[in-house]
């Protein structure tokens, strides 16, 4: 019986972080490296409007996630149906990526409207997805089972970057004998993307399933503004989770910003063709998966939260030479930096939010975390869409993401990791 558990129990992590594994296609090609790149430069009329255009996009997706998880996170956990949500919301994604494929130069809207579906699916899936981390190891070993998830899913990224370049983008003919001309050789790594998530989660759906608690029978779930008293109501009660969360709603903005217009950074400042940019998010993809994997050791011995802090401040780091340098191999430097401590941020992050998380309310705090990512994630995409049009300088805009690394170290340092463990166990 214990060794049958034992197997049940690595086929569920198997599973778990494959979902990680699968997922990282959709952010590495479609929206930092390739897709966003291709829409800058041939859908839209020139790349600084499209810029701002894609940073609506984001701010759309953000708004939106932001309404949603709270809210049916709380209904998942309610309803103990949090794997069905899962696999919705990434048929959805997967659907919506490979429709990319289909809208031309100068469609813009048809463009952004898949994309957008596409990225709320995908982060919302990222919400049901996350509320299984707490299931499937002790607060002990959160940092390494969240670090490996990341660190696969970097990895996955990178295979998936790896076929799309030797498939699609590098060679003079591409396979399929898809057109160079017309650009629909690199719409076709959205087909790629599609059928890479959908393989590779698979295991998840298969192997990891959900805790079916039996509960005392409770009243009728109140109507929706009650609900949203209640939801607000249960955060307020845990005050290290409330901080942590007010700190990384504001680090966040910064990630997201870097991972939304890095690869349009790159093309627009320092004229990275879509070879080099593939390279680039190669590069990246490895030095970040290196970091995930190395820093979740860290996040276990020294805590999420100190190893969230270093994260920020090798990111405020890199992000300040990226700003400053006119060198290319500079800017290699940095974009390599970028990578080895994103990684280890958004793992530590998503181990400390596993920790000050209690049982039976998986959904609804990760609904929270999604929350904490997405409330003011507009900004950070909105500020550099208007810097950026204001001095005419893609330059000009990244310089935002400074404001938020440091502005969200500041507050994480007021965190208090062992109350907030304290708390959660206590609930």
């Amino acid at each position: 019986m214990i060794c049958t558990r034992k197997k049940k129990d690595k086929k569920a992590i198997f599973g778990w972080v494959m979902y990680d594994f699968a997922n990282s296609s959709f952010t590495t090609l479609i929206v930092t490296f390739v897709y966003a790149t291709y829409f800058t430069k041939a859908i839209a009329d020139d790349p600084v409007s499209g810029t701002v255009l894609w940073g609506r996009a984001i701010t759309i997706t953000a708004l939106t996630v932001a309404v949603l998880s709270p809210l049916l996170g709380r209904f998942a956990d309610k309803s103990k149906c949090r794997k069905q949500f899962l696999f919705l919301f990434t048929t959805i994604s997967v659907l919506s990526s490979a429709m990319l494929y289909w809208p031309l130069p100068g469609e813009i809207i048809k463009a952004l409207i898949w994309f957008t579906i596409a990225n709320i699916a995908f982060e919302m899936g990222m919400v049901f997805y996350n509320s299984f981390l707490p299931d499937l190891a002790p607060p002990e070993k959160l940092g390494r089972l969240s670090g490996l998830g990341w660190g696969m899913g970097y990895f996955g990224g990178l295979a998936a970057m790896i076929i799309a370049m030797l498939c699609f983008v590098n060679p003079d003919i591409p396979w399929f004998g898809l057109a160079k001309d017309s650009g629909q050789n690199i719409r076709a790594t959205n087909l790629l993307v599609a059928l890479w998530f959908a393989i590779f989660s698979l295991p998840f759906f298969l192997f990891v399933q959900e805790k079916k608690e039996i509960k005392q029978q409770t009243t009728a779930e109140p109507n929706l503004l009650d609900r949203i008293k209640q939801t607000v109501t249960d955060l307020l009660s845990f005050p290290q989770t409330l901080k942590f969360l007010l700190a990384r709603l504001i680090y966040n903005d910064g990630l997201i910003t870097i991972f939304a217009f890095g690869g349009i950074y790159a093309a627009g400042t320092f004229n990275f063709s879509f070879q080099e940019i593939m390279v680039f998010g190669i590069v990246l993809n490895i030095a970040a998966g290196i970091g995930a994997l190395f820093f979740g050791v860290v996040d276990d011995r020294l805590g999420s939260r100190t190893t969230i802090l270093l994260s920020l401040f090798g990111l405020t780091t890199a992000a300040l030479l990226a700003v400053l340098t006119t060198d290319k191999t500079l800017f290699w430097a940095a974009g390599i930096l970028i990578g080895i401590f994103s990684g280890p941020n958004q793992a530590a992050s998503r181990s400390l939010m596993a920790k000050f998380t209690p049982k039976s309310k998986e959904s609804e705090f990760f609904g929270f975390f999604a929350f904490s990512g997405k409330f003011t994630a507009f900004l950070g995409p909105f500020l550099l869409s208007i810097t950026t049009d204001i001095f005419n300088s893609q330059r000009a805009g990244m310089t935002v993401v400074l404001l938020f690394f440091i502005a969200g170290a500041f507050l994480l340092g007021k965190v208090d990791e062992n109350k907030g463990v304290q708390a959660a166990m206590e609930k």
